[in-house]
């Protein structure tokens, strides 16, 4: 068992100061309370959880090292703005782990039985009528990470499993903008149902096919954020206001 996972069943005492900050904050970016672009400071976020400034700073230390927070001058942070030549870099490695592992199972590199229960459990999620379909852009994203996630792990190589957990870590939040705010619902189970299809019938060459396009839509969906639809999530009823941080210092030219 990892980290987050001891973290996400311990009881909230356990956690250390840096911990209990860290992992809010996380949670809060994930769940788009913290959009990109937004800016607050230690002192604030050392005011807001009662710890000191070192708890804080270790906090959003960390949250820097996955890619989601970046600091500057005088104790300021942000939450990572939209780049959409980063992005598109995470979704080019995503593309390399995820074919790599389907084409493994489909070549029966993998234990079989497993594989098979495996796939059973997840088409009971995604080959289902459209009455029956999850319409919640926040739960879907958290269905759609733990499908691509099950079936790179399936494929037996651990540093690769890693791996695509940070990728992932580093695309949810516009991952989420796309499915919360956009209309990639029914496309998501088409498409993830006739990736498992070809898993279960070994097609490889299609399989690879499928999870290319399919990666692929999600980045051409990523790549057209608009600034609206940013707006449309900064202006959602029941999100806090955010305590802003000074402004960035310019360096000269």
């Amino acid at each position: 068992m990892n980290t987050d996972e001891r973290a996400a069943i311990a009881p909230h005492a356990t956690l250390s100061r840096a911990d209990r900050v860290y992992y809010t904050l996380r949670d809060e970016i994930f769940d788009m309370h913290l959009l990109p672009g937004d800016r607050l400071t230690e002192g604030a976020i050392a005011e807001r959880f009662a710890v000191s400034r070192t708890p804080a700073r270790e906090a959003l230390q960390r949250l820097q090292s996955d890619g989601l927070m970046q600091g500057y001058v005088r104790g300021g942070w942000e939450v990572v703005p939209i780049d959409n030549k980063r992005f598109d870099d995470l979704y080019e490695m995503r593309q390399m782990i995820e074919t790599f592992a389907v084409r493994k199972l489909c070549d029966g590199e993998a234990p079989q039985a497993e594989l098979h229960l495996l796939l059973d459990g997840l088409e009971r999620i995604w080959k289902v009528g459209r009455a029956q379909r999850i319409t919640d852009g926040r739960k879907l994203v958290e269905l759609d990470e733990g499908l691509h996630h099950a079936l790179v792990a399936a494929a037996g190589n651990h540093e690769l499993t890693s791996a695509m957990q940070r990728v992932t870590d580093r695309i949810r939040v516009v991952r989420r903008l796309d499915l919360v705010h956009g209309d990639g619902i029914a496309e998501t189970y088409d498409e993830h149902a006739a990736i498992l299809d070809a898993i279960r019938h070994g097609d490889s060459a299609r399989c690879v096919e499928l999870v290319s396009r399919h990666i692929g839509g999600s980045q051409a969906s990523v790549s057209g954020l608009t600034m609206q639809r940013l707006l449309a999530a900064r202006t959602e009823p029941g999100r806090a206001a955010i305590a802003h941080a000074p402004a960035r210092s310019r360096r000269t030219i």
